[in-house]
């Protein structure tokens, strides 16, 4: 949930929305209260009714003006980014705080306005004239700092759908999951543990899935205290990236070894609930996102880098910085990394086995892109192999060779780019 809201443009919008409205209502409140109190304001009382109602129309339809046009050229950005460099690009605009506050800025203004105009009165409407002058003049306030908004909008969107900005974006994503999915052993918190996995256990009862789609994230904290408290272990069938359709295994609930009694979790979620709170902590939609999702957020540097080298883009610089920017998470992580194989409870006992994908398999879905796509292209190979020699260099022993393995065949694959080229 917390996710769908973060990537929504409704919810900011109308938060601030609300708030317009009460803030709205309250200042006219205050002039009210400072009208009948005798009070005046030299600074706020060269004000007419029809002059206060004028104000605050051209404010209001300015910033609806404003709102509509800026939603538009969002959504111009949207298509272009979308068509240029993939369409799961898209949900970083979507995200992008930046992008709701602007919309919410405009819309709270207009709301705003038309709360207060609806106060203004004059001596033909109802017998005796009311201007809440502090509420216009807040308004007016309001659309000074709106033309601010506008200009910073202007800049924002022209700076975001640069290449480069996105590739960042991207970068601090796969980031993000990388260090959720792998830590270094050493420093591995009390919440986690990198040892081996222990041996499968047996039977055990499974928790299917009530309802299709991506697995977008898992709350780890929330399974790990329902297990704990419950005294079971749960070993999960699914991992965020992961398609499930209605009835596939998710979860299977164990008894943990330090409980006492053969308390069991139904199959379909009835009886005491346990499936229906172990579901509720593993979210799903339509779509994948790289909040947790290591696979997906390299897909996307990977995807921009296979984009780049397309016939029609012909831009093999953009797959160069993608492959350097997937240095920053991978290199760390393969020099000191382990697999993240169990979530703790207080006690240091393993409540929630997750299953990671492998680091190795991440790193040779880089290079298998770029054989793929980029084997003609001596630029792009020179940047893989730099990469794989980074990573050669940061490994240990097997890693070491593996990466030392991919580097060999990307020098191979250069040399023949090369005589090719100056053929």
């Amino acid at each position: 949930m917390t996710l769908r809201v973060r990537e929504s443009f409704w919810f900011l919008p109308a938060l601030l929305g609300i708030a317009a409205i009460v803030l709205a209502e309250v200042l006219v409140a205050v002039d009210r209260a400072v009208i009948d109190g005798g009070v005046r304001i030299a600074v706020l009382d060269s004000l007419s009714a029809s002059g206060g109602r004028s104000t605050l129309t051209t404010i209001g339809t300015a910033m609806l003006t404003i709102a509509g046009t800026s939603f538009s050229i969002t959504i111009s950005v949207l298509a272009t980014t979308s068509s240029t460099y993939g369409p799961r690009l898209v949900r970083n605009f979507m995200a992008d705080r930046a992008n709701q506050f602007v919309l919410a800025a405009f819309t709270a203004t207009f709301l705003y306005a038309i709360v207060v105009v609806r106060s203004v009165h004059t001596d033909v409407d109802d017998g005796s004239a009311f201007v809440p002058v502090i509420a216009v003049h807040v308004a007016v306030l309001m659309g000074i700092l709106d033309v601010g908004v506008l200009v910073f909008f202007i800049h924002h969107i022209a700076t975001s759908v640069q290449i480069t900005s996105l590739q960042k974006q991207v970068q601090v994503d796969l980031v993000a999951a990388v260090d959720q999915a792998f830590v270094d052993r050493d420093d591995a918190h009390d919440a986690v543990t990198v040892a081996p996995h222990g041996p499968d256990r047996e039977g055990g009862r499974t928790i299917r899935a009530a309802q299709d789609g991506y697995v977008q994230s898992v709350e780890w904290e929330r399974l790990v205290s329902w297990a704990d408290r419950h005294d079971r272990v749960l070993d999960l069938c699914v991992m965020p990236g992961d398609h499930v359709i209605v009835g596939d295994p998710i979860a299977v609930v164990h008894v943990a070894d330090t409980a006492t009694d053969g308390g069991a979790v139904d199959d379909d979620g009835t009886g005491d609930g346990a499936a229906r709170q172990v579901r509720a902590c593993i979210m799903t939609g339509t779509a994948r996102t790289p909040l947790q999702d290591v696979r997906f957020a390299l897909q996307q540097l990977v995807e921009i880098a296979v984009r780049g080298l397309a016939t029609g883009s012909n831009d093999p610089y953009t797959a160069v910085s993608a492959l350097d920017m997937a240095a920053v998470a991978l290199v760390p992580a393969w020099r000191d990394g382990e697999r993240v194989t169990g979530y703790l409870d207080d006690d240091g006992t393993v409540r929630v086995t997750p299953h990671w994908p492998l680091l190795e398999d991440l790193v040779d879905s880089v290079f298998e892109g770029v054989r793929t796509y980029g084997e003609d292209q001596p630029i792009v190979l020179r940047a893989a192999l730099r990469l794989a020699e980074r990573l050669a260099d940061a490994g240990r022993d097997a890693r070491a060779a593996s990466a030392e393995q991919t580097a060999s065949v990307l020098r191979t694959s250069l040399d023949r780019a090369e005589r090719d080229v100056r053929s």
